[in-house]
């Protein structure tokens, strides 16, 4: 779970699922979820600008979404268990539990 950078949205993940689901912070109103993980979803984060969602799985894949398209990110052997961007939003760092960062443009 995770605001936006604004306030204005919450950012969870639904293992069940396999989602991310964004929701207005303040009316609990949700928006179409976003699908892609073909397995356990956890650690999402905004952007510093909030245009763009991020979110790691256990199958060691990388899902970047904004409002209109969506984009993968690969490059992990393991489970991803953090993900951060950078100040001016260009750049995404994730890791998994082999200790092996990796930084992504």
């Amino acid at each position: 779970l995770v605001f936006s950078p604004d306030g204005k949205y919450l950012a969870l993940t639904d293992t069940r699922t396999r989602t991310v689901q964004l929701s207005d912070s303040a009316s609990g109103t949700a928006a179409e979820p976003f699908h892609g993980h073909a397995s356990y979803v956890s650690c999402p984060a905004f952007s510093p600008d909030g245009t763009r969602v991020v979110s790691g799985s256990s199958n060691s894949a990388l899902r970047v979404w904004d409002t209109h398209t969506g984009a993968t990110l690969k490059g992990h052997t393991s489970c991803v268990e953090f993900v951060a961007f950078a100040p001016d939003s260009k750049e995404v760092t994730s890791g998994p539990r082999n200790n092996t960062i990796r930084v992504w443009e």
